[in-house]
């Protein structure tokens, strides 16, 4: 037998065999447990829902482009405007269901000011949906003609 004791005899090897009587148990109750409640989990109430047919409506938000330049002067869709009509546009903008999306252009050489305050503005109004748009690694910057 694999028992142990507290006496010492001729042959006090370790016990080399693994009792596997409890788990055998652990998995019994687990089977019978699972066949109980398992009927249980698939019984649904049976609705005859109507059908209603319709097209999804998605308005996509407009985008905005906001440009600004190096010497720091705003540029709304390609329309120069000053800062006072920069904040009240944003305002507007703000009021709008779904909210446009600002796509904000920044040359290299912008003082981050004029991006900080359009930031500032756009966060204490409520405009959530910013994206900085940029030129990909390698691609030539646009020239002024």
């Amino acid at each position: 037998m694999a028992f142990g004791g507290f006496q010492e005899t001729q042959n006090s090897a370790p016990m080399s065999e693994i009792n596997t009587t409890p788990l055998v148990d652990v998995m019994l109750v687990l089977l019978v447990i699972f066949i109980i409640t398992a009927p249980l989990m698939t019984s649904a109430i049976k609705l005859d829902l109507p059908n209603a047919p319709s097209k999804t409506v998605q308005t996509k938000p407009d985008t905005i482009q906001l440009g600004i330049n190096a010497a720091g002067e705003y540029f709304w869709n390609t329309t120069k405007i000053s800062t006072e009509e920069l904040k009240e546009r944003m305002r507007k903008a703000s009021e709008l269901q779904p909210q446009p999306e600002i796509h904000l252009r920044a040359d290299k050489l912008t003082h981050y000011a004029a991006i900080a305050l359009v930031l500032g503005h756009a966060q204490s109004i409520g405009l959530s949906k910013v994206g900085f748009v940029t030129l990909p690694q390698g691609q030539p910057t646009q020239q002024k003609q």
